[in-house]
C-alpha cells in the first residue's frame, strides 16, 4: 500500500546515525544521502527517508503517529531497540515484548532523536 515514509529531522546527521544503527540491526543497509541532504533507506518492502522540513520550519513528531519496521525475529527487534538506545533513542511504552491475546506481535518501541515514535514489529504466527 505504501511506497515510502519520510520523516523530518532538524539534525539529519544525528538521525542518520540513529537509523543506520537501529535499522542496521534489522538487516537494512545504511542510508544513502542525496545531493539535497536527504537520506534514503531502500528495500524491497519500501523506502524510508529523512529530510529537513522543506518549509524551513522545525521538524516535529506526529502526536499519535507510529512508524513500524518489520523484524524477522523477536531477537532482531531487541537488537533494533538496543542499537537505537545506544544512538540517541529513548525507550517508551512497555519494554520490548509480546502483545495481544494470544500473543500476536512482538514489539519494541522507541523515540528517535527528533521525537518520532517508531517500533520494530515481529508478527507471531499462531
Amino acid at each position: 500500500m505504501f511506497s515510502h515514509v519520510m520523516l523530518g529531522a532538524d539534525d539529519v546527521a544525528a538521525s542518520k546515525a540513529f537509523y543506520d544503527a537501529a535499522l542496521g540491526a534489522l538487516g537494512i543497509p545504511p542510508g544513502v544521502m542525496d545531493e539535497k541532504g536527504r537520506v534514503f533507506y531502500r528495500t524491497d518492502r519500501g523506502t524510508f527517508a529523512l529530510s529537513k522540513p522543506i518549509d524551513g520550519q522545525p521538524a516535529s513528531c506526529a502526536n499519535g503517529g507510529t512508524i513500524g519496521f518489520f523484524a524477522k525475529t523477536p531477537e532482531l527487534a531487541d537488537a533494533f531497540h538496543a542499537a537505537g538506545l545506544a544512538h540517541g533513542g529513548t525507550a517508551i511504552e512497555d519494554p520490548p515484548g509480546y502483545r495481544g491475546e494470544p500473543p500476536v506481535f512482538y514489539l519494541a518501541y522507541l523515540r528517535d532523536p527528533a521525537g518520532n515514535k517508531i517500533c520494530a514489529l515481529h508478527p507471531v504466527r499462531t
